[in-house]
């Protein structure tokens, strides 16, 4: 479990660069839920993943820097606690990610930001 969640933000950190590395990650049928493009609406599948995710990676967070603060895995996913920083940000952003993880893929993520 840990290796996944560590590949996800070693290719989150690359952005575009790690396109096809970030979607080998996730299961054909996988749901993404984030709070950035269409929060209300899941993405499902690679496809819809991928489109969501290109969005950040055609106009990146400048100098952004993105820090995993903790990782708790268990039987059948992770949780990841994660701060990004950018000077286009106001403020550190913090986050957490809930991994449901089988076969050494992410069949469901959702991105949750913290206040």
């Amino acid at each position: 479990m840990r290796s996944v969640v560590d590949r996800y933000f070693a290719a989150m950190r690359r952005g575009a660069e790690a396109q096809e590395e970030m979607m080998s990650l996730f299961a054909d049928d996988a749901v993404y839920i984030e709070p950035f493009i269409d929060p209300e609406v899941p993405a499902q599948g690679r496809d819809e993943i991928r489109e969501r995710l290109s969005v950040g990676w055609e106009s990146p967070l400048p100098d952004m820097e993105l820090y995993v603060l903790e990782v708790e895995t268990g039987a059948d996913g992770a949780r990841s606690l994660w701060e990004c920083r950018s000077p286009a940000l106001p403020s550190p952003v913090r986050g957490e990610d809930i991994y449901q993880i089988s076969d050494g893929v992410i069949t469901r993520l959702e991105v949750r930001i913290l206040d």
